[in-house]
């Protein structure tokens, strides 16, 4: 069997499989990140929250299919400012999403990138994480360590960008 990206010129489907390269490597990059910075156990939600939160960024924020292994440093400076706690990162994800959905539509088939693109999406806005708040007024307790702090249920997303955010930082 033949695999291809979704990058094919040979403008049939054939019945080949589409492997979704795209989304590996995004996955893959903000894997190696969130790593490097060394932030929590790989096998933790938390983890996995930084790290969809960060493929999801790289894969949005990369225009036609250009992203490289050379490009990745260039990149950085771009996701940094899109994870950014000041920034609509939940609105521009559902913006980038519905265009991306648009262009595969448009191309007639499927995307197997944007397929797992929207899985990951779904879970991080799914799936809740005890976490702590950090909108909860400083003093407001007496005097409690980090993990006696007042906790909330939280969207993934919420948790994994600015995870995210400090693994580019920490990059």
């Amino acid at each position: 069997m033949l695999h291809r990206g979704q990058e094919s010129t040979d403008g049939a489907g054939g019945g080949e499989l589409a492997v979704p390269m795209a989304w590996f490597y995004a996955e893959y990059i903000a894997e190696e990140l969130l790593r490097t910075g060394d932030l929590m156990p790989p096998t933790s939600f938390e983890f996995r929250a930084g790290r969809d939160a960060l493929a999801l960024t790289i894969f949005l924020s990369d225009a036609g299919g250009e992203l490289s292994g050379i490009r990745v440093v260039t990149q950085l400076e771009t996701w940094l400012s899109l994870t950014a706690y000041d920034q609509p990162w939940q609105d521009w994800v559902c913006e980038r999403m519905a265009d991306f959905t648009a262009e595969a539509l448009e191309s007639g088939g499927p995307s197997p990138d944007l397929e797992l693109a929207a899985a990951a999406w779904r879970w991080l806005e799914e799936t809740e994480l005890l976490a702590p708040d950090l909108d909860a007024v400083p003093g407001g307790g007496a005097g409690l360590g980090e993990d006696d702090g007042p906790k909330v249920w939280t969207p993934a997303w919420r948790l994994g960008l600015p995870l995210g955010h400090l693994a580019i930082h920490l990059f």
